[in-house]
């Protein structure tokens, strides 16, 4: 079985993040992360790129540990209501996505976060309290609980 020498263009669960030098199998390469534009094939001029990639995921990422925590904390002590289309009995209009989750959060005076760093435990279709887990930081995770209002 062939190897394929890649370098992510983008965070890939499981993988690793934007600027990485991984090796995974060709077809996996071919089908998957190649067309959808995660990755490209690492060659020396490639390498340009990753350092240009590295220099903007430093830029984005939290800077300190200590930022990181305290960032964390500020989640946990927020309360976001997240509003989604349900009919009788709660059941939602199809679900709640990372999307509307990082949304509702800058809705509620906190910080940007970035959609892809939030985990849903499943797809939530109800209204309710649900606990949702952020990645702030690669050894720091917040959980944020969320309230899911019809409306």
């Amino acid at each position: 079985m062939s190897t394929t020498k890649l370098i992510l263009t983008a965070e890939v669960t499981g993988l690793g993040s934007s600027g990485d030098t991984v090796e995974v199998k060709g077809g996996y390469a071919r089908n998957y992360l190649l067309p959808r534009g995660l990755a490209i094939v690492a060659t020396r001029g490639a390498e340009k790129q990753v350092t240009s990639l590295r220099r903007a995921r430093a830029a984005r990422e939290v800077r300190s540990l200590e930022e990181a925590q305290g960032l964390a904390g500020r989640l946990s002590g927020l309360t976001v209501r997240v509003p989604a289309r349900a009919g009788d009995g709660g059941r939602l209009f199809g679900r709640v996505t990372t999307a509307d989750v990082a949304a509702a959060v800058t809705a509620a005076g906190g910080p940007e976060l970035d959609r892809r760093r939030i985990e849903l435990p499943s797809s939530i279709k109800t209204t309710g309290q649900h606990q949702v887990t952020v990645r702030v930081h690669p050894e720091v995770t917040a959980t944020l609980p969320i309230e899911v209002v019809a409306g």
